[in-house]
């Protein structure tokens, strides 16, 4: 009976695995030759894992990740493409972050570039960082549309409380005024705080052009919060005339590889 009211306690407090791993205890016979301290150690090691991936598939779901499959591990260096594995594997280990650093990921459609951020992004959520991926396109809609009823602050919050942000297609489309005074809002309130990931098949050279072509004094305030003291990783092919998209090579769904 004090084992059950045990168990149902453990419950009410929350520590479900912890009372699942009580239970198992208490029905195996090898159990009573274990000292209690190992066995209650073993308890709470039971619930601090279960909280740990608990906490850890909140993270990836919130992220909302285009390729939530993609690894770091399963990165192919042989595809033909010319990629520096010393310093991607240098930005997994997510000191980038704690520096508040960017990364630009450039390359052609195919090449790899929405795989390979959303792969840093599940490093960082394996570091319990939060992360939210978007598409600059989307991003742009949904701050605009805050701002026409009202809700500006709360969403912008949405895209600037994450320790890493991922935006995808940026700059896919050349911005208007409007959408670059929204973007350098976002930016400016992440600057220093927070990393970002950028996905771009335009180089780094061609960003000024992309931003109300260039001749708005936005685009030098955007590069300039961005351009200092980021990595750059750009996805070249090493043999044009053997290259291999992306999409076949990691089995992806063709509408979602970028």
């Amino acid at each position: 009976m004090t084992n059950e009211s045990t168990i149902n306690k453990l419950i009410e407090m929350r520590l479900t695995t912890m009372a699942d791993s009580f239970r198992i205890q208490k029905d195996d016979v090898s159990m009573k030759d274990v000292p209690f301290d190992d066995r209650f150690g073993m308890l709470v090691d039971a619930e601090y894992t279960s909280r740990k991936n608990n906490r850890l598939k909140r993270l990836i779901k919130r992220a909302e990740f285009e390729q939530p499959d993609a690894s770091i591990a399963a990165i192919d260096y042989r595809s033909g493409r010319k990629l520096n594995k010393d310093l991607i594997e240098r930005l997994a280990t997510c000191e980038y972050i704690t520096e508040y650093r960017n990364i630009f990921i450039t390359g052609a459609t195919g090449s790899g570039k929405t795989y390979m951020a959303c792969a840093f992004g599940m490093e960082a959520c394996k570091r319990y960082y939060t992360v939210k991926y978007v598409r600059l396109p989307d991003l742009l809609l949904d701050i605009q549309t805050a701002r026409d009823d009202g809700t500006f602050k709360t969403v912008l919050k949405k895209y600037t409380n994450p320790l890493l942000l991922i935006l995808d297609e940026w700059l896919l489309l050349r911005l208007k005024e409007d959408e670059a005074k929204n973007l350098f809002e976002l930016i400016h309130k992440r600057r220093k705080r927070s990393s970002t990931i950028f996905c771009s098949q335009f180089r780094e050279s061609e960003w000024y052009q992309q931003i109300c072509g260039g001749e708005s004094t936005l685009a030098d305030a955007i590069m300039d919060r961005i351009t200092y003291d980021s990595y750059k990783i750009d996805i070249e092919s090493a043999d044009p005339s053997k290259d291999i998209s992306m999409r076949k090579v990691y089995g992806l769904d063709p509408a979602k590889a970028r």
